[in-house]
């Protein structure tokens, strides 16, 4: 079951990403600022959920939550600051968006790069221990899914609607016929081969 809060004094907001380990597309963050009363019996770790849940779940964290903010940071500059910034920095403009400020930052995962003078903590599978993070978890996911599935119009060959750029086998063997687009992430050395930029 999920925690409502770490500390019931402080306004929390929960940040999580999603999106690191994918070949093409930005990564995205959300940070979320929930009731302590709000629960609801599908919220979960966005990862444990179905696509169709995670869709339900959306529109309510929307309408429930104290405050909400969606971020993300492109490929181009996944590429330029390497992926761990380019998430710090995704979760940072998701704080920058919210209409109130946090006291207190509950990060997913085990590091983070402190924002302002914020505290944080930092939770190793936040998103299935608290309800903020989960929902976090479940915006950043929605948002990318979302945004993947517009460009998949694109570049269809990718199939981007699908794995939205996480590196699947027809991914891969797509990558291998057509070589890299421009929203590929240049930095991970997807292919050992020179690709066609196209």
């Amino acid at each position: 079951m999920l925690l409502p809060y770490l500390q019931i004094d402080l306004t929390e907001a929960g940040l999580d990403e999603a999106g690191r380990g994918c070949y093409a597309g930005p990564v995205f963050a959300a940070a979320v600022i929930l009731p302590t009363c709000f629960n609801h019996p599908l919220l979960n770790d966005s990862k444990q959920l179905k696509e169709r849940e995670r869709d339900l779940l959306r529109p309510i964290i929307e309408k429930e939550s104290i405050a909400f903010a969606v971020a993300a940071v492109d490929n181009n500059e996944i590429d330029t600051i390497n992926i761990l910034q380019a998430s710090y920095k995704a979760m940072h403009l998701s704080i920058d968006k919210l209409s109130i400020t946090p006291e207190l930052l509950l990060i997913d995962g085990n590091r983070f790069k402190a924002y302002k003078n914020l505290p944080h903590q930092c939770i190793i599978k936040g998103d299935g221990k608290y309800t903020s993070i989960a929902a976090a978890s479940i915006l950043a996911k929605t948002y990318r899914d979302e945004y993947m599935q517009q460009l998949h119009h694109q570049f269809p060959h990718y199939g981007w609607k699908q794995n939205k750029g996480y590196g699947t086998s027809i991914h891969r063997e797509a990558i291998a016929a057509h070589g890299l687009c421009h929203y590929h992430r240049k930095s991970f050395d997807i292919i050992s081969i020179q690709a066609v930029i196209v």
